[in-house]
């Protein structure tokens, strides 16, 4: 009998990349990634200004917050410093010029300082100028808006910068435009005024939230990492999911929806996880882009994916006025009949192509990786912690990182000590960078949004354009969120869609209540989920689709066809957000245990229903019209609504057993053979 691989050799025999060839794929597709390799002064300015970013976040967080001003400004000036060191004008350069940094991001960083230090040490005289802003005030406020927008077109990307410069030049040339979306116009000094010295633009609520829940969160993912339980993820997802029929393309499913409860990026998700497991699917058969794609569609929902989701899920607590476990309850369900879509196509798939999955004497022994279990404890932890009354959003994020320093020293192996953990804040701040970025570019385009009222006005052209009509509002929102997804991160797309589609989205949800009523919270999350999806979905739909091309990088597969193969597999993230939004029990919200249960049970009949229909595969090969019923079966199942679960229910068992009785046992068994 052939002995088992241990984990090192499991993870040798799939040629995975090198961290180099890794390094280089990030780079090219995910802007955080794309650094400078400092060496010598400045790689430890570098380095000791990370590790002070984050312990004046966790001092806060334990302590106390200063005031809004002062908060988030210290938060701003840490990024933007440390982002002129780290991040090139350029994306291409001599290799040479990498390793250092000029004179001019040097002074940039400088700069960036005096920009956080302003309103801590001028804070007296701004309060009591009340709003009367003398030269130095204005110099001040040009140069953070500058620098905010060079930091973002950096460590961000080019389309959020322009978006947030067309709203200042808005903002500004405002009574030159047409229609509805003409106003007055603000001057210079209103501007600056508004992005700098109040709390509705750069340090408005976007980099609040950055500056609080999410920076510890980010943190948390880091120490988590530093215990190995990312390639732990992979290991376990092997040992469960690897024999499977289609074995490899499960566990890069299973993989990377572990890998999303620490990790919001979707394309890092792409590069970490498929660099182990896109080799596998290949050496076993599948070929290159239906590969790619699976790991794409896969990762991409590692933003939807509770209990850490994207960084936009953070700033909906604060638009909303709910608490996160709230929003990461109301995602559970989506989140799992996502993957459960993208797991049941590929089953479908690998049962048409004939696709085995791993051998005995492939997989690794489960005892041996059952032994490094403890490592999930800080994730069930953070899970519980969320649920328990009393205990902010914040103080489980820094208990579940207490909580990740203690797991981690049951075993030696994975043992942190004081390095580690030195490494980890370090880590966990340069993540924040970027983010940081983001939210203070958001809070340019939100201040103009709520200054010149625009939010409001395109609200209200959205509902006249699709005459009042629900689903073509959607239908329009959808549209939108994609393409500002394609240039934009999640979070800036998030607050862009959330202040000028998710009011028109909530208006026509309430016409048939009384004039005045207040929100409820289940119709305001509907609407800001539908676009928190569907700007996390636009990361594998063509023609840019970084997470499917940088997935392509990894597979050497054609980029745009792996994009199109992925929004395919992803098909129930297409689905699912006009769903919950036409019936809001997805969500968990007002609904008792039974309802939650019979909509998880008709919901996933129909994603069943629309794999086999999608695919064209269920227990032989679906002809053209069983395909289309298959898909309006599966559509009428998701929508949980007793007519529609009956009708869609009385389709789904009736193709259930003619399936069944006409399959073709000679091609199962042929399709059973291993792959050569």
């Amino acid at each position: 009998m052939s002995k088992k691989p241990n984990q090192t050799e499991l993870h040798n025999q799939y040629e995975e990349l090198t961290e180099e060839e890794q390094r280089k794929i990030l780079e090219k597709y995910d802007p955080e990634s794309n650094t400078r390799d400092l060496k010598g002064i400045m790689l430890k300015v570098v380095f000791f200004g990370l590790l002070a970013f984050s312990l004046f976040q966790l001092y806060t967080a334990i302590f106390g917050q200063y005031t809004a001003y002062l908060q988030r400004s210290i938060h701003l000036g840490f990024a933007l410093s440390l982002i002129f060191l780290l991040f090139p004008a350029f994306k291409k350069g001599k290799k040479e010029k990498r390793n250092k940094v000029p004179i001019y991001d040097i002074i940039l960083s400088l700069l960036a300082v005096v920009v956080g230090l302003y309103w801590p040490i001028m804070q007296q005289e701004l309060y009591y100028s009340v709003g009367n802003l003398s030269p130095l005030d204005l110099t001040v406020g040009i140069l953070a808006v500058v620098l905010t927008l060079e930091a973002t077109r950096r460590a961000v990307g080019l389309p959020i910068t322009i978006i947030a410069v067309i709203f200042l030049i808005y903002a500004f040339f405002g009574r030159y435009f047409p229609g509805f979306l003409a106003h007055r116009g603000q001057d210079v000094e209103s501007i600056v005024q508004l992005m700098f010295f109040t709390t509705d633009g750069i340090l408005g609520t976007p980099i609040s939230v950055s500056a609080t829940f999410i920076f510890v969160f980010l943190l948390f993912g880091a120490f988590l990492v530093k215990t190995g339980v990312g390639e732990y993820f992979n290991d376990l997802a092997v040992s469960f999911a690897g024999h499977l029929i289609g074995g490899p393309a499960k566990v890069a499913i299973f993989s990377s929806a572990l890998q999303g409860t620490i990790s919001g990026s979707s394309v890092a998700n792409v590069v970490t996880s498929g660099a182990y497991t896109i080799p596998m699917m290949k050496r076993l058969g599948y070929n290159k882009e239906f590969a790619g794609a699976v790991e794409a569609s896969s990762s991409t929902g590692g933003q939807i994916m509770p209990p850490i989701m994207g960084a936009a899920a953070f700033l909906m607590v604060e638009f909303i006025g709910v608490d996160y476990w709230t929003i990461a309850k109301a995602a559970a369900i989506p989140a799992l009949l996502y993957f459960a879509g993208i797991w049941i196509m590929t089953h479908f798939e690998a049962k048409r192509v004939g696709l085995r999955g791993l051998s005995k004497e492939e997989m690794p022994d489960r005892k041996e990786i059952l032994k490094k279990i403890y490592l999930l404890i800080p994730i069930v932890g953070i899970i519980v912690l969320l649920m328990v009354d009393g205990v902010t959003t914040m103080q489980a994020a820094l208990y579940g990182i207490l909580l990740t320093i203690v797991v981690s020293a049951i075993k030696k192996e994975t043992r942190m000590s004081i390095k580690d953990i030195i490494e980890a804040l370090v880590d966990g701040a340069r993540t924040a960078l970027s983010v940081a970025a983001a939210t203070a570019a958001a809070g340019i385009i939100v201040g103009v949004v709520v200054k010149t009222g625009l939010g409001l006005s395109l609200a209200n052209g959205l509902i006249s354009a699709s005459g009042g009509n629900i689903l073509l509002t959607l239908f329009f929102t959808m549209i939108a969120a994609l393409i500002l997804g394609m240039g934009s991160p999640t979070t800036a797309n998030y607050v862009i869609t959330s202040t000028i589609a998710a009011p028109a989205i909530i208006t026509l949800l309430m016409l048939d209540m009384p004039e005045g009523a207040a929100i409820p919270v289940a119709i305001a999350l509907s609407a800001h989920l539908f676009v928190f999806y569907f700007g996390i979905i636009a990361d594998i739909t063509p023609p840019v689709a970084l997470a499917a091309m940088s997935a392509a990088a990894v597979s050497g597969g054609e980029p745009i066809k792996t994009g199109i193969i992925s929004s395919k597999l992803a098909i129930a993230a297409f689905i699912i957000p006009y769903m919950f939004v036409l019936s809001p029990e997805l969500l968990m919200i007002d609904t008792s245990l039974t309802q939650v249960v019979l909509v998880l049970i008709t919901a996933m009949a129909g994603m069943i229903s629309i794999g086999a229909g999608v695919i064209g595969y269920w227990y032989r090969e679906v002809k053209w019209y069983e395909r289309i019923l298959a898909i309006i079966a599966g559509l009428l199942l998701i929508y949980p609504e007793g007519i529609s679960d009956t009708i869609g229910l009385i389709i789904f068992v009736t193709l259930f057993i003619i399936q069944f009785v006409t399959r073709d046992k000679k091609h199962d068994k042929k399709k059973a053979m291993p792959a050569v």
